[in-house]
């Protein structure tokens, strides 16, 4: 059941995504030669007007294969022979399309759960913010620069800059603005990094313009979360056996539904809800890198036609798109591998 769970979940986020590409392909005069949801061989398809629909065997992509996409073709209604901002629009809309689906999912979330402010409440005794200033009720507005929107943010940061000097910005009694210099210690109990102060927990919000910006602030809080990861991970700061594909996100979504079941079917939905919104957002991040294949990849030639006025070598540009697609899928292998491993 946990399998079918997370691929119901991977169809739907993939589905969202290839949806992008396909309303915006019709919407550019691009005719759409299939629309897929999986890879792999088709186990059902049914043929519309002009596009073919199909369900394939492996619920772990999609596609949207457009007249002439990569290829040489300048025919009416091929990809090429659409109005560049109308090819940019249709490629830009899959992860578009998942950053909205993330919105639509924080608000759900935020409605029924609140969010965490990132309000003191309290210190541990020992620890360095019981000593440098801070009061109960300071609200953290920032952290070495960067804005602070949730209690979240300052735990992921210390997480993410191990033993790092932080700098935190409060707000205390509504106005006044207070700078307070802190280093961390390392707490052998939790084995991480800690300044020592404590969340004033998840607030309901009654106010429907709240829980629509908080909303947006989730999904800017998810998105910022992956490109900080990958920032770590191009660095070196994070191993890469610590990558996880789809083997392991499944392996996720079942522990996720089975620590929230004795809570109640509502839990489970709220639990889901969460993973929904991380892996849409993390798509829609991943597919805007700028590597051969993906979407970012896509639009760098997009912008260099814009540039240059004219379109680069198709050809050309469709052999850098395959060979970027064998490395994808070469990559997918080892992630996959890597995952089972870790299972077992």
């Amino acid at each position: 059941m946990n399998i079918v769970i997370a691929f119901i979940i991977f169809g739907i986020i993939v589905l969202i995504h290839e949806f992008g590409h396909f309303l915006f392909a019709k919407l550019s005069g691009v005719k759409v030669m299939e629309f897929s949801v999986g890879m792999g061989p088709r186990i059902f398809s049914v043929k519309g007007k002009e596009t073919k629909y199909s369900l394939k065997l492996l619920p772990l992509g999609g596609s949207c294969a457009m007249y002439g996409e990569d290829e040489d073709e300048d025919a009416p209604g091929s990809f090429n022979s659409a109005p560049l901002l109308g090819r940019i629009a249709t490629i830009a809309a899959g992860p578009a399309f998942n950053f909205i689906l993330a919105f639509l999912v924080a608000i759900f979330i935020v409605a029924n759960v609140g969010v965490d402010k990132p309000v003191i409440s309290g210190f541990i005794s020992g620890l360095p913010a019981e000593s440098s200033g801070l009061m109960v009720g300071d609200e953290i507005k920032e952290i070495n620069g960067k804005n602070v929107d949730f209690y979240r943010n300052v735990s992921t940061y210390l997480f993410l800059n191990q033993g790092k000097d932080i700098v935190l910005t409060v707000k205390r009694n509504g106005n006044e603005e207070k700078t307070v210099n802190i280093s961390p210690v390392y707490n052998e109990e939790h084995s991480q990094y800690m300044i020592g102060i404590q969340s004033s927990g998840y607030q309901k919000l009654n106010n429907p313009l709240e829980i629509i910006k908080y909303s947006v602030l989730e999904v800017k809080f998810t998105i910022s979360m992956t490109v900080e990861s990958l920032a770590h991970l191009i660095k070196g700061k994070v191993d890469v056996s610590e990558v996880s594909g789809p083997v392991g996100i499944v392996s996720m979504i079942g522990d996720t539904v089975n620590e929230s079941k004795p809570y109640g079917i509502f839990v489970v939905l709220l639990s889901l809800s969460q993973m929904v919104l991380l892996l849409s957002a993390n798509l829609g991040v991943m597919n805007l890198l700028p590597l051969p294949a993906l979407d970012g990849g896509r639009l760098i030639f997009l912008f260099l036609e814009a540039i240059f006025r004219r379109p680069l070598n198709r050809k050309v540009e469709g052999y850098v798109h395959l060979a970027g697609f064998a490395l994808l899928m070469l990559l997918m292998v080892f992630v996959m591998f890597n995952d089972i491993r870790k299972i077992l």
